[in-house]
């Protein structure tokens, strides 16, 4: 590569991985916040809450991935042409392809990327992440040994500590049981702890009471006990095993699922639309690096309006990206629709391609930039004026 085709992979390298770094702590901030219920609701710790949402951090990225490219496409080409970088390169007698080139090289490493995110580190981090949720939601100890705070384990039963040793034991336990209709427990105890015994879960309490307060004479009764075991094994969740969802799996589960996998069997057709998506996801970036050096890749100089070219182009990629999240929700009811995933992104490419290699820009934007460099005289005509009567006026 030349030196100049060197320095435009740089600056394009550089404003996508800032780009993609900006978007990504905003998505993540986003989706952060949907996680943050569970984490709090079952006593998770910041450490573990950071960890789990990090896991998500590769699909985020995939999704971001090209609108970020598409981003730096648009900076990079514009401000060359602002400095006049492409009008010195230009009438040096250097063609097209000079810009070309760094831009297809920078597209086809950003395809690498999201190949390698869809394909492999996306899903892994999903799986994972709903490995997490689920021991989360499990975990009985992590969801009520929560100082200081009164914890709903299930309706009707609500559970407080005053504080957890290091050595598990809890200190000021208080336990409201009003799941039967007839009674209301409240047991009461200086200290307690969580024991495994006889494949039961129990809750050992010790040096306290219990007040029963029957509902149809309203009277309390109140029972003095030095150890008392609360069976706890019924509220443990019996699903311990994740089920993964279509967008959690490997390419190998998405081709060939197990035999038994009850997921699988229920919603093949939601398998199939996700391995189509992740193969065709690619394509994406090199189609947005056609469109966007087609409207900007040609040399103008300053007076000469872009914002026309940077719309469309602008425009057109993110119609392009949305009419393919349309035929994949479509896929599931019409297979046949998953050629269209691979065929809209190769079509964008082709025809930018040939309007690139023909030097064409189509008609109407032509039109639209004739049009808006008259907007813009008319507005500049008018802002002058507006100035000189100003000045007149002070004076």
């Amino acid at each position: 590569m030349t030196t100049f085709e060197r320095y435009v992979l740089r600056r394009l390298s550089a404003a996508f991985l800032v780009t993609l770094a900006a978007l990504a702590g905003v998505v993540w901030a986003t989706q952060a916040l949907r996680q943050l219920d569970l984490v709090t609701a079952k006593g998770q710790t910041i450490v573990q809450f950071i960890g789990m949402t990090l896991l998500a951090m590769p699909f985020l990225a995939l999704a971001i991935a090209p609108f970020a490219f598409l981003i730096a496409l648009i900076v990079v080409l514009n401000t060359l042409s602002n400095d006049s970088e492409l009008i010195v390169i230009n009438a040096s007698g250097a063609s097209r392809t000079v810009l070309l080139r760094p831009v297809l090289v920078a597209a086809m490493l950003v395809a690498v990327l999201c190949a390698l995110l869809s394909t492999t580190i996306a899903p892994l981090g999903l799986a994972a992440l709903r490995d997490e949720i689920t021991r989360v939601r499990v975990d009985l100890v992590a969801n009520i040994v929560r100082p200081g705070r009164f914890i709903s384990i299930e309706d009707g039963l609500t559970f407080h500590i005053r504080n957890r040793s290091g050595d598990g034991q809890l200190d000021g336990l208080l336990m409201h049981d009003q799941r039967a209709a007839d009674k209301v427990l409240t047991y009461e105890a200086a200290h307690g702890r969580i024991v495994e015994a006889a494949d039961r879960t129990l809750l050992v309490m010790q040096n306290g009471t219990i007040q029963r307060r029957t509902g149809e004479d309203d009277n309390i009764s109140i029972v003095r006990f030095q150890s008392y075991a609360f069976d706890l094994s019924s509220m443990i969740p019996t699903a311990t095993t994740a089920t993964y969802k279509a967008s959690e799996r490997s390419l190998a589960d998405l081709l060939s699922p197990a035999p038994d996998d009850e997921y699988a069997a229920a919603y093949p057709q939601r398998l199939q639309a996700e391995l189509h998506d992740r193969l065709s996801q690619p394509l994406y970036p090199l189609a947005f690096a056609a469109i966007v050096f087609l409207f900007l890749g040609q040399p103008s100089t300053t007076r000469q309006n872009r914002h026309v070219a940077i719309l469309a182009a602008l425009c057109l990629s993110i119609l392009l990206r949305t009419a393919g999240f349309g035929m994949l929700t479509l896929v599931p009811a019409v297979p046949a629709v998953r050629f269209g995933l691979y065929l809209l992104p190769l079509a964008a490419i082709a025809l930018a391609g040939w309007a690139i290699i023909h030097g064409r820009t189509p008609r109407w934007v032509l039109f639209l930039t004739h049009l808006g460099d008259q907007l813009g005289d008319w507005l500049a005509g008018i802002a002058a004026r507006l100035t000189r009567s100003r000045q007149d006026g002070t004076a």
